[in-house]
């Protein structure tokens, strides 16, 4: 009886965990008022500066975003992607720079991720006090 009980519950549990996951992704994809979601904004700022990726900044993203776990990571390159590109598109950039890379890093990550991203820059030997403005934002 116990063991059907502790098998209910985790279950219960392990769908409720599930559901919370695919209800965030649902969300997403709604679209808001301009008629487009998160996710497609998101796709179009990619697509938009595909060009402006040299395989530099490619790798210098990857070695940023490696202290996120595996499973995540695609989808934390692709948020943070996203918000680079539409930096770049509002300045109307020629190319990617280090600082747009990092600027679109520390916005499109929550700020207790922001200390592997300092620790990154510094092992990198970056130097961060140029990137306090966007730290406090």
């Amino acid at each position: 009886m116990w063991f059907i009980f502790l098998w209910s519950v985790l279950l219960m549990v392990l769908v409720s965990i599930g559901g919370f996951f695919m209800f965030r992704k649902f969300l997403k994809k709604m679209p808001k008022e301009d008629g487009k979601s998160i996710l497609d904004w998101q796709d179009y700022y990619i697509h938009e500066t595909l060009h402006l990726w040299s395989e530099k900044d490619k790798s210098f993203l990857n070695e940023l975003v490696e202290p996120v776990p595996e499973l995540f990571r695609d989808v934390a390159k692709g948020k943070i992607a996203g918000k680079i590109g539409e930096y770049a598109l509002e300045e109307k950039a020629d190319r990617m720079t280090e600082e747009l890379i990092i600027k679109g890093y520390i916005a499109a990550t929550p700020k207790r991720d922001h200390k592997f991203l300092v620790k990154k820059l510094r092992e990198k030997n970056i130097d961060i006090n140029q990137y306090e403005a966007y730290f406090q934002q």
